[in-house]
């Protein structure tokens, strides 16, 4: 037997922390893993880890994982050869393609895409020779609206600037719980000892959130905030810095602040607090001490995101930033400099070239909006989809209307997914064409380190060797293309292993042969523990892609939605809102079929205000009905303090279990899927995302 110690991230969730891995061969040649810790020697996560790291091993070891491609006969599944999986693809899908068009086929692209390098270069050598415009993915459940203002304000949907929070005195929080994500577009290991570093410097984190969070916990302040009124505050937020001239100069070219300021002229913190409930002159105040500060940083996550105004919200959020001077700023918000940079290798995007056939929802980046998916499916006339390809996803537990997804599914004349579970999504598959483990590939950040907090890189060598039998998933979208290829006589052209495209990615890069760094794929290599590149410097100046080369304050889409939003209806003050949650030992569906993970107190409960149950006549731990305009669902209650009266909170991603999914976890532990109450119909007008918070529900005795 020998032991050996390996150095790599964990992909798990953004935070992509350094991990020391030792393994054992045995004398039959087999490998055993033996621990994985914190990397002490990654200058980035400094040892940090969190609970998921150890899921890497679950993941190996899982009896659940598909281990070889798989064809549904019926309800039972059987092997079927590599080969002969190829060709049927190639053969449903071309036919299919020839009856009915190419926007027949529909692509859905999961979560876990971005968190794996293989899916990110090579995906679309095979999706992209099906030439259909209904592709969809995670980013409008999530994160569109901040693409969309960069690519609006910026140029480039990747042009994200960062908070720079190892150097920040005021970190603003909106949306946002880093405590539970590890950041979240925002790259940031210990991201709890960085956080009370910003209090220990003298500085102040003010958390605004509708729950008091594991992060809102250890803030100075924390302001509750009625869901889906984000934009309000920031609008009171911005009015008053203008208005009282608490404003700093940017070093930046910049068209239409003029435009800005006369039109959020009536948006007065008076004016929008009854609307965010948060009282006028604490928004007044919280304008002050951040534009008193020396370096400060607004953030607006998930939360600001998934409402009816996210995009809007995250403009808001940019304009703050930029009207104190803190864009581009050391320590406020800066934009990160990867060693693989793709704002410098890709052009800016596109937006609302065409539209979702039924909705007329506008496409980001060629990605329509995936609420529209179900409906494209059941809506009968030309351009219907009829068989779907998904790629590491199940939109059925993380998309608008699980339920109805669910039907829409069911009614596919081909689908097959490129997954290593049967999930509640991929039981509907034809097929089903399972990758290698994470720890049997190499692995490169291009995303998250786009999103860091430093510019930092590493190369991630395969801990264990890759199966006999097996394919990586770059190599399973190589064979589907050729096999496309030869079906349609589709012209492919040549490609090269991912770790070739690093390799390329790096000497071109910004640290690259011509730089003092030097670097390529044969530098990183040695240096196991990844290569910190420095801290984030103002460099938007060089960078941004709009025509003008100047930051567009004022961009028309979102002018005139400042009119729509100035123009909603009040809502129903006694109407329960829902929200979300996230908890540090999961993330989204994909980790809770992990024991060790998943034990302990439940944490799939509807969180509810005292108030709020008394006023229903419920009691905490008792069984409730949670209902909407889409659904219905039954889950246990636990009272909660921390709750705002009036706002109901469920976790997303859970839900397991329906007919034909076959998990280790099981009962009570499954919970419910809030995805079959939140509304395919509730979305930002503007991008098309999700409007997942802020859902109007009924709560009463199950």
């Amino acid at each position: 037997m020998s032991k050996t110690l390996h150095h790599r991230a964990c992909h798990l969730c953004e935070a992509i922390c350094g991990l020391t891995i030792a393994t054992q061969t045995e004398a039959d040649g087999s490998t055993q893993i033996l621990s994985i810790k914190g990397d002490a020697e990654d200058s980035f996560s400094r040892g940090h880890i969190c609970p998921k790291a150890v899921a890497l091993q679950d993941i190996q070891n899982d009896p659940d994982r598909v281990r070889q491609p798989m064809r549904r006969i019926g309800n039972d599944w059987q092997p079927i050869a590599w080969e002969a999986a190829f060709a049927l693809v190639a053969e449903r899908l071309g036919a299919i393609q020839a009856a009915h068009g190419q926007n027949a086929v529909a692509i859905y692209q999961g979560n876990p895409s971005v968190h794996n390098y293989g899916l990110m270069t090579h995906s679309n050598y095979f999706l992209g020779l099906l030439k259909t415009r209904n592709r969809f993915s995670a980013t409008s459940v999530d994160q569109l609206p901040h693409h969309l203002t960069s690519y609006l304000m910026y140029g480039h949907g990747f042009l994200i600037p960062i908070p720079d929070i190892d150097h920040s005195d005021f970190m603003l929080i909106l949306g946002g719980n880093p405590l539970a994500s590890n950041g979240s577009i925002m790259t940031v290991p210990d991201v709890e000892k960085r956080l009370k570093a910003i209090q220990a410097r003298g500085g102040k984190l003010v958390v605004v959130d509708p729950r008091r969070s594991e992060t809102a916990a250890i803030a100075d302040q924390h302001l509750f905030i009625r869901p889906g009124q984000d934009a309000a505050l920031l609008t009171g937020l911005l009015n008053t810095l203008l208005e009282e001239g608490l404003t700093r100069a940017s070093h930046l070219p910049i068209e239409g602040l003029e435009q800005v300021r006369s039109a959020i002229a009536g948006f007065t913190a008076e004016a929008m607090s009854a609307r965010c409930g948060v009282p006028a002159e604490t928004i007044r105040q919280l304008a002050r001490d951040f534009a008193a500060a020396d370096k400060a940083v607004c953030y607006g996550r998930m939360g600001v995101s998934t409402q009816a105004f996210g995009t809007l919200c995250q403009w808001l959020v940019q304009l703050i930033n930029l009207v104190t001077g803190n864009l581009d700023r050391v320590g406020g918000v800066l934009c990160t400099e990867p060693a693989v940079d793709l704002v410098a290798a890709t052009s800016g995007g596109h937006f609302n070239r065409w539209q979702s056939r039924v909705s007329s929802l506008p496409e980001y980046g060629g990605e329509l909006p995936v609420a529209a998916l179900a409906e494209e499916m059941l809506t009968p006339g030309d351009g219907k989809v009829r068989a779907l390809v998904t790629v590491a996803g199940n939109p059925v537990l993380s998309t608008p209307n699980g339920r109805q997804l669910d039907r829409a599914l069911d009614g596919l004349e081909f689908m097959v997914s490129i997954d290593f579970y049967i999930n509640e999504t991929t039981r509907y598959a034809d097929l089903i064409l399972p990758p290698t483990a994470p720890l049997e590939h190499d692995h490169y950040d291009t995303t998250f380190n786009a999103f860091a907090v430093r510019n930092v890189t590493r190369f991630n060598e395969a801990v264990l060797a890759k199966p006999e039998g097996a394919l990586h998933d770059w190599e399973i979208f190589v064979e589907l293309a050729k096999a496309f290829a030869a079906q349609t006589g589709a012209q492919l052209k040549p490609t090269m292993a991912p770790e070739q495209m690093i390799d390329m990615g790096l000497r071109f890069g910004p640290y690259g042969d011509n730089t003092a760094h030097k670097l390529s794929l044969a530098a990183l290599r040695e240096h196991p523990h990844g290569l910190d590149l420095g801290g984030l410097k103002a460099n938007l100046l060089g960078r941004i892609k709009t025509p003008s080369k100047a930051v567009q304050a004022a961009p028309q889409l979102l002018m005139d939605d400042l009119q729509r939003f100035a123009a909603q209806a009040p809502g129903d003050a006694r109407q329960l809102l829902l929200i979300g949650r996230r908890h540090v030992r999961s993330n989204n569906s994909w980790m809770h079929n992990y024991h060790r993970l998943v034990k302990g107190k439940p944490r799939h409960q509807l969180l509810m205000h005292p108030d709020d149950l008394a006023a229903r006549d419920l009691t905490d731990g008792q069984r409730v009905r949670i209902s909407s305009r889409v659904g219905m669902i039954e889950v246990e209650v636990a009272v909660s303090t921390d709750m705002m009266p009036g706002v109901v909170s469920l976790p997303h991603g859970w839900g397991h279990g329906r007919a034909g999914v076959q998990l280790a976890i099981a009962g009570a532990l499954a919970g419910a899927s809030v995805n079959d109450l939140t509304d395919e119909r509730a979305l930002d007008a503007v991008s098309g995302n999700a409007a997942l918070n802020g859902l109007p529900v009924e709560v009463v005795a199950a």
